[in-house]
């Protein structure tokens, strides 16, 4: 086993979470890797941006704790993570629902007693006289100004519906416990089971779901659409049930500092020299790889760790999927909509906001002292108006004024998360023919989680090609 400036036993191109997690279990097996990244650092799509002292994903996606490749990995060791309130934030017909945690029938009533007995549950603030008349004559006070009749939320909590309406979305108890008890049985049930299921579209599995229509559209659809990047819920139904059922075993999360932080820490536990940045590769195969800067690269095995366009050009003939836009947005403003840590999820789907949250709540180390960092992501195809379009829908998500929000940055990622529509293989080969592998969150599932554990997967089939002793993939981390 040995590697050189020219040569490795395993070369891997691409420093994204798969790579640099297959580049742990190989080192660690004691063969000599090299890992090729073309762009000035690692993480691939994992990018964070500092601003001005904040912290600003590119993408940013959620994550959930109950993931065992978040500990599970060699070289990620405990990394810290910054989790979300339990249970949601729904916005639905111009109010805020607080789903307390909804993971459990147990949890789902105690965060319904919970709410009954605090005074602003049922009740709404009393609006001040001065503002009686205007209500009264039909003018709207200001949003977010001062004296304003507002909840915790930023809004009457027990306000009318519009059209006069007092339903909205699961706001009995009931509802909640029934929804508690199907993500709680859905926690228990084995992955194989969930993958034996009739496949078809989230969106058509959740017609039969046998939960109240109000608690599938507004809760399940846009919970699902937000763990998934896919607002027409077009994705598996089993990669939908598997994103459920981690999120019924453990609770949202981002990485302390940005998501950057995870292919950071494996980079830097790898031995010095393991991976090499600005290096471009122009043709690959088993056994070489050639380069604009260092020329041709000798190797025993080689693994594509890039995007599924970036593999296909270097291996022509592998499929890539269709892929699902993502488009993520950072203001700031002077003081912090009052939601606390929970994620705000848009139940009527009525602006181009999936999904967001006040980040610097979540993660403090995000944005400097004295300044909140409120973080949006819009799925599918941004509007043209984009900032006004997402600033007018966040003033009706958070019932604020969000005229002296600045945005801070936009990024729109075109190839964000690669889909999953039926028929979908979440653990499609890593191994193209014995030397020559391919791993990546396309193939598997779309997340990090799915990224780790295809990388896991590609080193298990590297060492037991190469006969090293011990290695089979079944000792890699995956929830059973």
């Amino acid at each position: 086993m040995r590697s050189t400036a020219h040569h490795a036993d395993v070369i891997i191109i691409g420093a994204g979470i798969a790579g640099l997690s297959a580049a742990h279990l190989l080192t660690g097996a004691g063969l000599g890797v090299s890992v090729l990244e073309a762009a000035p650092r690692v993480g691939g799509r994992l990018v964070t941006d500092a601003v001005d002292g904040f912290r600003l994903d590119r993408l940013g996606p959620l994550l959930c704790t109950a993931w065992p490749e978040l500990t599970g990995t060699p070289g990620l060791g405990a990394p810290e993570l910054r989790e979300f309130a339990p249970g949601v934030l729904v916005h639905s017909e111009g109010r805020r629902h607080l789903t307390g945690d909804i993971r459990s029938a147990r949890g789902a009533l105690k965060a319904a007693r919970t709410r009954s007995s605090a005074p602003w549950a049922h009740r709404a603030p009393r609006t001040p006289r001065a503002l009686r008349g205007s209500a009264a004559s039909g003018t709207p006070a200001a949003s977010g100004s001062a004296g304003s009749a507002q909840g915790v939320y930023g809004q009457e909590l027990g306000a009318p519906a519009r059209g006069g309406g007092r339903g909205g979305v699961v706001t009995g108890a009931i509802d909640r416990a029934r929804l508690g008890a199907a993500l709680h049985r859905l926690a228990l049930t084995p992955e194989a089971r969930l993958l034996a299921r009739p496949e078809r579209s989230a969106a058509e599995a959740l017609a039969g779901v046998g939960l109240p229509g109000r608690t599938v559209d507004g809760i399940l659809r846009p919970l699902l659409a937000a763990l998934l990047s896919d607002p027409a819920l077009t994705t598996s139904s089993r990669s939908a049930d598997l994103a459920l059922r981690d999120y019924a075993r453990g609770g949202l999360c981002v990485p302390a500092g940005g998501s950057a932080a995870l292919p950071e820490l494996l980079a830097a536990a790898l031995p010095p020299g393991t991976v090499r940045t600005g290096v471009h590769v122009t043709a690959a195969d088993i056994t070489s790889v050639r380069t604009k800067e260092h020329g041709e690269l000798g190797c025993r095995s080689l693994l594509l760790a890039t995007g599924a366009g970036a593999a296909a050009e270097l291996l022509p003939g592998l499929r890539v999927p269709s892929f699902r836009p993502v488009t993520v947005l950072h203001h700031t403003a002077p003081a912090p909509p009052p939601t606390g840590r929970s994620l705000v999820l848009d139940g009527d789907r009525s602006g181009p906001v999936a999904y967001t949250s006040v980040m610097s709540e979540v993660d403090p180390s995000r944005a400097p002292e004295g300044r909140a960092l409120i973080t949006s992501t819009v799925l599918g195809t941004p509007p043209p108006d984009l900032d006004r379009s997402v600033r007018t829908h966040l003033a009706a998500l958070y019932g604020v004024t969000t005229d002296d929000w600045e945005l801070l940055a936009a990024h729109h990622e075109p190839e964000a998360v690669p889909a999953m529509e039926a028929p979908h293989d979440p653990r499609r080969p890593v191994r193209v023919l014995a030397g020559l592998y391919v791993c990546g969150d396309h193939r598997d599932t779309s997340t990090v989680q799915g990224a780790l554990h295809s990388g896991h997967r590609a080193a298990g089939a590297i060492l037991t090609d190469l006969g090293v002793p011990g290695a089979h993939e079944g000792s890699l981390p995956r929830a059973a």
